[in-house]
């Protein structure tokens, strides 16, 4: 089959993955009438529909949904082809798409990008921030190189390089400083706030204080660490935050911090890319740069 270009399967694949001639164009960087001529360009090829256009979202046919999981085999190889010209090349250059999980994110990626910049000034860094299960996904069909999350993942196909450990701390109202601190089974009664569905660190919390099979009955959720802080200092709960998040969330809320007993609840940030990426080995010496950024006292991982 002649005349399908690169271009038509990448604006394919964004297609795909939005669902939406309006979105898919705007991250293709071009109009939705052109996104659309190339589509159907790409049909005629064909000589078969791919797409159901509907008034508000399009789905894919079935032959659609085989093509784009053909599609996404296609641009990952074809990634993995300029990867391994890249990693001739030292110091490592050219665009670096790297995730990073919302409880980490404010509080690491500042840090992190000004170290890379500085380390490998031709690095192109295109960060992207998203909840575990998004960034595994993304890292899987290759819209992503690498991303920082809370290890274990778990993925067979994903490399892990754990960078260092950190504990949970409890955050409460500021009346309450001088208070015990209280264990899982206090916690179970207190009004707990939480982060919303999809985020790793609510199980983690939620793992600490014993509430994995049955939800707390005065649980909150919020949208951010932010949030959830602020909602804190107004009188409405107590909540459980990560040590790096402290300094920049309680600076504007008058909260109270505690470390709570041993054994403390803790978790393991690292970072994780395909086992196929030929880019492995600067990965590494980015993790290295990742953990450099690190936090005063701080566990490194062996």
């Amino acid at each position: 089959m002649n005349g399908i270009s690169m271009k038509q399967l990448r604006y394919f694949e964004a297609l795909a993955q939005h669902g939406h001639f309006g979105r898919a164009a705007e991250a293709c960087a071009i109009s939705q009438p052109a996104l659309s001529l190339q589509m159907k360009e790409l049909e005629d090829i064909l000589g078969a529909p791919l797409i159901e256009r509907g008034t508000r979202k399009i789905r894919l046919t079935s032959l659609g949904e085989e093509f784009a999981r053909r599609v996404r085999l296609i641009l990952r190889a074809v990634e993995e082809l300029d990867d391994l010209a890249r990693s001739s090349h030292s110091p490592l250059a050219g665009r670096l798409r790297i995730g990073v999980i919302p409880t980490v994110a404010p509080y690491l990626l500042p840090g992190v990008i000004n170290s890379l910049t500085e380390r490998f000034p031709g690095l192109d860094l295109r960060p992207r921030e998203a909840v575990t299960q998004r960034l595994v996904e993304d890292l899987l069909e290759g819209r992503l190189d690498t991303a920082i999350v809370a290890l274990p993942v778990s993925e067979p196909s994903l490399n892990e390089y754990a960078l260092f450990d950190e504990e949970f701390v409890l955050v409460r109202p500021i009346e309450d400083a001088e208070r015990p601190v209280p264990g899982p089974e206090t916690l179970r009664e207190m009004r707990l706030l939480l982060l919303e569905e999809g985020h790793c660190f609510r199980e983690q919390a939620l793992s600490f204080c014993r509430m994995s099979t049955s939800l707390p009955r005065d649980l909150m959720e919020g949208s951010s660490l932010t949030t959830l802080v602020q909602m804190v200092g107004a009188g409405i709960g107590v909540t459980l935050i990560p040590q790096m998040a402290v300094p920049i969330e309680t600076r504007s809320a008058c909260v109270a911090v505690a470390r709570l007993a041993k054994p403390r609840p803790s978790r393991t940030i690292g970072m994780i890319w395909r086992r196929s990426n030929p880019l492995s080995g600067q990965f590494e010496h980015i993790a290295e740069v990742v953990r450099a950024v690190g936090f005063p006292g701080r566990r490194k991982v062996a």
